[in-house]
C-alpha cells in the first residue's frame, strides 16, 4: 500500500440481455465503493467518460445503459498485506447527469447488488414461531426470501421472538428485528446488552450486536497520526493517518433528549387495559454500565454528574418512551435460567435505544492508505498525538484508543487511490 496508490480497478459491463460486454476500466474517472453499518446492501458510484465503443456510437446508446446492466468489478491487490476486492456481480441502479458533446459523453452510474433488487420483489408473509430464536429467523430470512449465497454472519440470539412478516420486504424486517435482538452471551441479565447492526460488507451479509462488535478482535494494525514524532517503533508509512476531523465529541443535549442515560417507560398493554407502574418504568443506564462492553473506559467513569448529592445523568429520566406491549407476539418465560428466558421487550427497547445512542458518543473521519482489508464494523486502533511544545510528542490517551468503523469508502480516481473511514466510539478513554 501506499498514500498515492494507482491500482486500476478491472470493470466490466454487460448488457442487459447479456449480448454486448464491454470493459470500460480505462473510461471511469472515479470509483466509489460504500459500506454501511445501517446499510444492507453495498453501493458502488461511478463517473464514466466515454467516447464510444463501436460504429462510432457512445456506450449510452450503444450498450445501451437503461438500468439493471450487470457489472464485475475487481481491484488489484496493491501489497502482500493487501487483498484483491472482487465483488459478486453488481447491477446498474440508475443513471444520472448525463451530458453529451461532440466527441464524448459523461454520465453517472449507481451500482447495487443483486439482494438489493430481490429485496424490493419479495415480501416477508409467513408467521415465525415464537420458540424460535431471532438468529435462526433472520437466518432463514436471508437465505430463502433474498435468496443469496453469500456468506452470513450472526451473533446468535437469546431471545426467542415470534411475528408475522405483514408482507414486508426483507430489509425491512431484518433492521426491524435487529433493534429486538439480545446476543446469547448476555446472562447477567435478560436484556442488559440488547441492540444489533444488519449491514452487508464484502464478506457477506452480517446480524451482529454492538457489544459482539466492542468486544471482538480489532485490525492487526494500528494507525498513527505523525504531525511530528510520536514514541513508537512502528514506522510503516502504510498505516498513517494522511488527515482526520473530529465530527462530533459527546452532543450532550442531544444524548439527553434521546434518553442516552436515563428514560422512563410507559407501555400500554392491549389486553387488560393497563400501563406500566411509574416504579417499574424507570430505565437508567447505571444499571448496565457493568454489563455492557464499551470500545473505551467504562460509562460510569464519564458520565456528568448534575450535582453534589451524588445523583448523575443516569439517575434522572430526560426522555418518556411510550408504545404497545408486544402481547400475542412474544411472551414471557417463568424459567429459571436467564439464558432460555425471553427478554423483556419493554426492557430491550429502553437498552437498546440507549446502546446505539451512547455508540455515537464521539464521531471521526479520516483518510488512510488504501486498505482493502478493512470493513465496516471493524475495530481500527488509532494513535494521536498531545498538543505540546515539545519536541517529542506522546500519544494522547483520551482520544486515542479503539474505534469502530461506520462507514468505509474505498476511493479510486486516475491519480490516486485511497480509503475514506468514519468511525465511531462510545466512550473516551483507553480500554484497560
Amino acid at each position: 500500500m501506499s498514500a498515492i496508490d494507482r491500482s486500476v480497478p478491472k470493470i466490466i459491463i454487460t448488457s442487459a440481455d447479456g449480448s454486448k460486454t464491454v470493459e470500460i476500466s480505462k473510461l471511469v474517472q472515479t470509483m466509489s465503493y460504500f459500506e454501511d453499518l445501517f446499510s444492507p446492501m453495498i453501493t458502488v458510484h461511478m463517473v464514466v467518460v466515454s467516447t464510444g465503443i463501436s460504429n462510432q456510437q457512445s456506450i449510452y446508446q450503444s450498450l445501451p445503459i437503461r438500468g439493471g446492466e450487470r457489472v464485475k468489478i475487481t481491484v488489484p491487490a496493491n501489497s502482500e498485506s493487501n487483498i484483491d476486492l472482487e465483488r459478486n456481480d453488481l447491477f446498474v441502479q440508475s443513471v444520472s447527469n448525463y451530458m453529451s458533446g461532440p466527441e464524448r459523453e459523461v454520465f453517472n452510474l449507481m451500482l447495487v447488488t443483486r439482494e438489493a433488487i430481490s429485496n424490493e420483489t419479495s415480501r416477508v408473509g409467513k408467521r415465525y414461531s415464537k420458540e424460535s430464536k431471532i438468529s435462526d429467523n433472520v437466518k432463514k430470512i436471508i437465505k430463502e426470501e433474498l435468496e443469496t449465497d453469500k456468506k452470513v454472519n450472526v451473533d446468535e440470539t437469546m431471545n426467542p421472538y415470534g411475528f408475522l412478516g405483514n408482507m414486508k420486504k426483507p430489509f425491512t424486517i431484518l433492521t426491524w428485528l435487529a433493534s429486538k435482538s439480545v446476543p446469547l452471551g448476555a446472562e447477567k441479565s435478560p436484556g442488559g446488552t440488547g441492540g444489533y447492526f444488519f449491514y452487508e460488507t464484502k464478506d457477506g451479509y452480517n446480524f451482529r450486536s454492538i457489544d459482539g462488535l466492542a468486544s471482538s478482535e480489532p485490525f492487526s494494525e494500528k494507525y498513527y497520526y505523525r504531525p511530528g514524532t510520536i514514541n513508537t517503533t512502528d514506522t510503516d508509512k502504510d498505516y498513517n493517518i494522511l488527515e482526520y476531523k473530529t465530527t462530533l465529541n459527546n452532543d450532550l443535549i442531544k444524548n439527553l433528549e434521546r434518553g442516552a442515560y436515563c428514560s422512563q417507560r410507559m407501555y400500554f398493554n392491549p389486553l387488560d387495559f393497563t400501563f406500566t407502574p411509574q416504579s417499574k418504568g424507570l430505565f437508567s443506564q447505571n444499571t448496565y454500565v457493568d454489563k455492557t462492553e464499551f470500545t473505551g473506559k467504562p460509562l460510569e467513569f464519564t458520565m456528568p454528574p448534575v450535582d453534589g448529592k451524588g445523583k448523575s445523568l443516569g439517575d434522572l429520566p430526560s426522555r418518556l418512551i411510550t408504545g404497545i406491549v408486544d402481547i400475542g407476539t412474544t411472551e414471557l418465560n417463568k424459567q429459571e435460567s436467564t439464558t432460555d428466558q425471553n427478554a423483556d421487550q419493554m426492557l430491550i427497547h429502553s437498552q437498546a435505544m440507549m446502546r446505539y445512542n451512547v455508540m455515537f458518543t464521539s464521531k471521526v473521519e479520516m483518510t488512510i492508505p488504501l486498505n482493502t482489508n478493512l470493513t465496516a464494523g471493524t475495530l481500527i486502533q488509532c494513535v494521536f498525538p498531545q498538543i505540546t511544545t515539545k519536541k517529542t510528542k506522546e500519544a494522547d490517551d483520551e482520544l486515542a484508543g479503539l474505534y469502530m468503523i461506520k462507514e468505509l469508502v474505498h476511493f479510486y480516481n486516475v491519480d490516486a487511490s485511497y480509503t475514506k473511514l468514519k468511525l465511531v466510539k462510545d466512550t473516551f478513554g483507553k480500554k484497560n
